[in-house]
């Protein structure tokens, strides 16, 4: 979008200006040393950060500790070789929200790539799974504890 309002777009094409703004999910994108360019309003509504307090931070911000090893052995290596298995495969993993608590969160993410064909970043589209992880566990627990009422062999005495 610019300062006086969307883009027109070519007959037959997408105007994709307001793309990122406009999405439910959280798009973030970061650069080749992991340094957020992207940060749209649903990241700041599932992250606790606005944008003036992402951009130019390191996905560290959203990392929790534990992992950031992990994660950046990954992204390096996504990073070289420009190829990543979650673009179409989701990935669940642990983040943090500004205010620390823990949430669980579900994304994929594509190469984003200049006009050469040299990547220059990674997108991820972000979704909050943290209500459905939990009542998930809720209902493993629940059937857990149904099993073992019924089940003599299984309670304690």
């Amino acid at each position: 979008m610019t300062a006086t309002g969307p883009t027109q777009a070519a007959p037959g094409q997408f105007d994709l200006s307001g793309l990122a703004e406009a999405i439910g999910d959280a798009v973030v994108v970061s650069d080749p040393d992991g340094a957020i360019t992207v940060w749209n309003p649903a990241a700041q509504r599932i992250f606790g950060f606005t944008a003036a307090e992402a951009l130019g931070q390191t996905l560290d911000l959203i990392t929790p500790e534990r992992h950031r090893r992990r994660h950046w052995d990954g992204y390096a290596k996504t990073m070289r070789t420009g190829v990543t298995r979650y673009g179409a495969e989701t990935l669940r993993v642990p983040a943090l929200h500004k205010d620390g608590h823990q949430l669980s969160i579900a994304f994929t993410v594509g190469m984003v790539r200049d006009a050469s064909g040299d990547v220059t970043g990674i997108v991820a589209v972000i979704r909050d799974e943290t209500e459905r992880w939990a009542e998930e566990k809720r209902l493993r627990q629940r059937v857990t504890d149904l099993e073992t009422s019924s089940d003599p062999s299984r309670r304690t005495p």
